[in-house]
């Protein structure tokens, strides 16, 4: 003979059925949310580091554009504008391209950039690096 549960299991699977769909809910929302924000944080760091990648690419192609001209003079301050443009090449070959969670990437890039800041005021140019990279846009051909 089969028992039957008791009335009182049924009122309570109607009543507490509320917090049961709030619980699935919230489990599965929180499921979606980690997915999305996993995509978006890949988007994010892709996006950034494209950036950051373009704006190291400028000062190492700037470091060694200036590096060929300065070479071969023989002008006292020459020397002391190739010994900066070195270094600030130096600074740009320790660069760690290969570690996406290297701690202290903020801060050697503020040195590559206050490198470059000081190069530039050596050289006499510009110095802003969003310069360099917008000037050519508003061309037409």
């Amino acid at each position: 003979m089969a028992v039957l549960a008791p009335p009182e299991d049924l009122f309570d699977s109607i009543l507490m059925a509320d917090d049961r769909f709030h619980v699935e809910g919230y489990r599965e929302g929180f499921e979606e949310g980690t997915r999305q924000g996993t995509v978006e944080g890949r988007n994010h760091g892709k996006l950034h580091g494209a950036k950051l990648s373009a704006e190291v690419s400028f000062y190492h192609g700037f470091a060694l554009t200036w590096k060929y001209l300065l070479q071969n003079s023989e002008d006292v301050k020459a020397r002391k504008r190739l010994k900066a443009v070195e270094s600030l090449a130096g600074l740009i070959q320790k660069f760690p391209y290969e570690d996406p969670q290297y701690e202290n990437l903020q801060e050697d890039m503020e040195r590559v950039r206050a490198k470059f800041r000081q190069v530039c005021s050596l050289v006499n140019v510009a110095a802003d690096f969003r310069e360099y990279i917008g000037g050519s846009t508003g061309m037409s051909f």
